[in-house]
């Protein structure tokens, strides 16, 4: 029988996961989607890790799927001059410009426009918000002084975060879109976009794809600004994923705030019908040890149980030392938790009448349908991949198999919650192909005899138009 979980695991390539055997181990535990940091990454290796990925796909017969994560404005103090330490009350100046060694009197800053950008009383977050500081004056040029309200050690080229600044800085730095033109040449599957706070950060993104690229790539949103949270429903409006990143957001906002921020994008991505991620510090325990903590095991299965599509290791893959066992791990607790009644993903029927009413209705009623009549699998045919988005959105219990000629998306459909794509390019007659894929489905093991199964397709079938066609069919004789 196929893996039972459904819930779709992210992992980051990392020093850990440089050998192809590694990353074959990894994939038959339990990744779906393998994400580059491009914020550590060397193009090289890069490339060597996807050929490898690419092979293990051909090798294994599977879809993983490849997710280049862009490193967005990452502010940072420069260098340090040996061992700095602040104290709260002390007072210290950020300066522009050249870099040079910081002390605990004055510190350089990566960000031209820091001092134009920031205000008396801003604060100022630093390391994670382990060190926090208070903007008392800028002079609007080259330094901005502050006061020590948290210190502690000052290390070297530790993250800035502005919870309080409205930054000038593009959410697509000059790096940035070096790095997306590289993954784009790469043909990734997905690219996330870091700090996103407006809808025209992800239309710059978008312009840069359609530029190099002839395919579709889409695009993940990394929620960790306030400003992000305020726009969501625009956002949602340009991108085909989010990602509630955690890391940052938890510096940016109180912490305590970020359980129910966590709710409000799953839900909200659940009404859009995208895939949501949640990422950071899901299982850190074991970067370093053989067993999660209590805590980790529970924030995993809520994040299921939230409704999220994917949930994301970092570190604990990327420089972990264990690599594969932190996926095995995972693995078992999504497959514990995402088959019980406890779970609600709200259902609101489509109801809004655009030109795809027809087949987002159809989706929904087959999701529902299926369910009532216990129905093992729901089959459909796509050359897009937009109807995979909606039944995955409604969660059903049955798997979800989607049939597709259209080599590229099969592999981008590997993020969705419980999707299973495969490469199929005969386009008969609907009875022929429906039986087809029946039999197919029934030969991967997804299928028994006695099986009730949904199928949808767009009639006529060699057209590959919107879906339009429901047929329900049971598994009769091991002769299909």
């Amino acid at each position: 029988m196929p893996t039972v979980k459904k819930t779709k695991i992210v992992a980051t390539l990392g020093p850990a996961t440089s050998k192809k055997e590694v990353l074959r181990s990894m994939i038959s535990a339990g990744v779906d989607v393998f994400r580059i940091n491009f914020s550590h990454a060397d193009y090289d290796d890069v490339k060597e890790r996807v050929s490898m990925i690419r092979e293990l796909n051909k090798e294994m017969d599977i879809n993983t799927s490849i997710l280049a994560d862009l490193q967005g404005p990452k502010l940072r103090v420069g260098v340090m001059a040996g061992d700095v330490v602040v104290s709260p009350g002390d007072e210290i100046t950020f300066v522009t410009g050249e870099p040079f060694e910081g002390t605990a009197e004055r510190v350089y800053m990566n960000y031209k426009e820091f001092p134009r950008d920031v205000k008396a009383g801003e604060r100022i977050l630093l390391d994670d918000g382990k060190l926090m500081f208070e903007v008392v004056e800028t002079n609007g040029d080259n330094e901005v002084k502050a006061k020590v309200i948290q210190g502690g050690p000052l290390k070297s080229k530790k993250g800035v975060n502005l919870p309080n600044t409205n930054i000038s800085l593009p959410a697509l730095t000059k790096k940035d879109i070096k790095d997306a033109e590289f993954a784009i040449s790469l043909e990734v599957d997905w690219i996330a976009l870091s700090f996103v706070r407006f809808s025209q950060d992800l239309i710059d993104l978008q312009n840069i794809i359609s530029k190099h690229s002839d395919h579709k790539i889409p695009i993940i949103a990394k929620i960790e600004k306030p400003e992000a949270v305020e726009n969501i429903d625009k956002i949602v409006a340009y991108c085909d994923g989010l990602m509630v990143a955690r890391g940052d957001l938890g510096v940016e906002v109180p912490a305590h705030e970020v359980p129910l921020i966590q709710k409000q994008l799953v839900l909200r991505a659940k009404k859009a019908r995208i895939p949501v991620i949640i990422a950071t510090q899901m299982m850190e325990t074991m970067i370093t040890s053989l067993t999660p903590t209590r805590a980790e095991v529970n924030d995993v299965a809520n994040s299921v149980m939230d409704g999220a599509d994917a949930v994301m290791l970092s570190g604990e893959t990327s420089v972990g030392n264990y690599p594969v066992q932190v996926i095995e791990k995972m693995s078992s607790i999504l497959e514990s938790v995402e088959g019980s009644d406890l779970i609600h993903v709200p259902h609101d029927p489509p109801h809004i009448r655009t030109k795809r009413f027809i087949t987002k209705s159809i989706c929904y009623h087959a999701a529902l349908m299926a369910n009532d009549i216990k129905a093992k699998a729901i089959s459909t045919l796509t050359n897009s991949g937009y109807t995979a988005f909606q039944i995955s959105a409604w969660r059903p219990s049955a798997h979800i198999l989607v049939f597709t000629s259209n080599k590229r998306i099969l592999t981008q459909l590997n993020l969705l919650w419980g999707v299973k794509a495969f490469y199929y390019d005969k386009y008969v007659s609907t009875d022929d192909t429906i039986d087809d894929v029946n039999r197919i489905a029934f030969n991967k093991g997804y299928l028994q005899v006695g099986d009730m199964l949904v199928s949808l397709a767009a009639m006529p079938i060699k057209d590959k138009g919107m879906v339009n066609t429901l047929r329900v069919s049971e598994i009769e004789s091991e002769d299909i």
